[in-house]
């Protein structure tokens, strides 16, 4: 099984997801996605493998700070916002072969292993 994780170290629950799959086992291709920020199409494919909106994906202060809690937003709208500034990303996403789940809580990830 192929396993990535969208992670920001400096978060608390994308580090103890990290935490669980590696106590696990599993030993994670790791994005840290601040760095290496995901595109348009990566971020619509991981949207899909969520079943998730754009919106339900941002980060409520971080998303108004950078103006894409408006409501009438379109996804387009939402998803070049997240492009620029994946600060609005939740996290951590971890995505196993053709699953994806956000970490959190992180044993929510569990579930797709």
């Amino acid at each position: 099984m192929s396993v990535t994780i969208y992670h920001n170290p400096r978060c608390g629950k994308s580090r103890a997801t990290l935490a669980l799959l590696e106590k696990k086992g599993i030993r994670p291709r790791i994005v840290e996605y601040l760095k290496t920020p995901p595109d348009k199409a990566e971020l619509k494919r991981l949207l899909r493998l969520l079943g998730m909106r754009p919106r339900e994906l941002l980060r409520a202060k971080e998303a108004k700070k950078a103006g894409l809690d408006k409501p009438g937003l379109s996804d387009d709208a939402i998803i070049a916002g997240m492009v620029k500034h994946p600060i609005v990303i939740e996290r951590p996403i971890v995505v196993a072969d053709a699953r994806a789940a956000l970490g959190r809580p992180p044993e929510a990830v569990l579930k797709i292993l």
